[in-house]
């Protein structure tokens, strides 16, 4: 039996207010690890041209309302 399927059999056999508190900390354990990876990515350069396209777009805005 895999890690994987060993903890779905686990989780299918939690109560419901433990199931609740499994989902509470899913959500915070993977929202952490999305920022934590976002905070990398911006360190290391790799959204820079989103940055860019995004002032830009924002720029065209502005100008577009000024007419």
């Amino acid at each position: 039996m895999t890690n994987v399927k060993a903890i779905e059999a686990a989780v299918t056999a939690l109560p419901p207010e433990d199931l609740a508190e499994s989902r509470r900390w899913s959500t915070e354990f993977s929202s952490a690890r999305w920022d934590r990876e976002i905070e990398q990515d911006m360190a290391a350069g790799k959204l820079d041209v989103f940055l860019a396209e995004a002032q830009a777009d924002y720029l065209v805005g502005d100008s577009a309302r000024a007419l």
